[in-house]
């Protein structure tokens, strides 16, 4: 089996266990043995059991910054930025009901809560070299790129939070969309 698929497969086994017992009460060993793996295993996979749930979303910063990139060069940097997040909004449209699972999952556990936030943390200069690049600049971005990249990254936190906490009722796309319009 190809590295990728023992990671995902590893990462479901966790998630499931996370959710049925709670992820402060399930211990590296218990994911190891539910895995059917040795903890050593599990652990070159996953460096923390943080890691299992949110390894999934190391890559979404340069989804993001890429698809910043690609964005027309007329449209502003607001509409762009907001039409960048789409890449990780489309996970939720493909599985609804996983992404709420995990989104609630990250909300109400306050390791992964605070994880997820370090890695949107270190999605802010990514994206703001890449909103830069759109302006032709090739130095270090301004604050006005940091800052619009910060604020983006916090409409995005804000609708999963609302989203969430409707239990997945609201529309995800559209609280995006009214958070951007309010600062807009």
């Amino acid at each position: 089996m190809a590295r990728a698929a023992v990671r995902a497969e590893l990462a479901q086994v966790a998630f499931e266990l996370f959710l049925r017992d709670g992820f402060d009460k399930v211990t590296l060993d218990d994911l190891a043995s539910a895995a059917g793996v040795s903890r050593s295993t599990f652990l070159r996979y996953f460096g923390t059991k943080e890691d299992a749930v949110l390894g999934a979303f190391d890559a979404h910063g340069g989804w993001v910054a890429d698809a910043l990139r690609a964005r027309p060069a007329d449209e502003d940097d607001w509409t762009a930025l907001r039409r960048a997040l789409d890449t990780v909004i489309q996970r939720y449209h493909q599985d609804p009901a996983g992404s709420l699972a995990t989104a609630q999952l990250v909300r109400d556990t306050p390791a992964l809560c605070a994880r997820q936030l370090e890695k949107q943390h270190g999605w802010r200069p990514t994206l703001a070299r890449a909103l830069a690049e759109r302006h032709g600049t090739s130095g270090p971005p301004g604050l006005a790129e940091t800052v619009r990249a910060a604020a983006a990254l916090d409409c995005l936190d804000v609708a999963l939070d609302h989203w969430t906490a409707s239990d997945g009722d609201l529309d995800l796309v559209a609280l995006l969309d009214e958070a951007f319009a309010t600062l807009a």
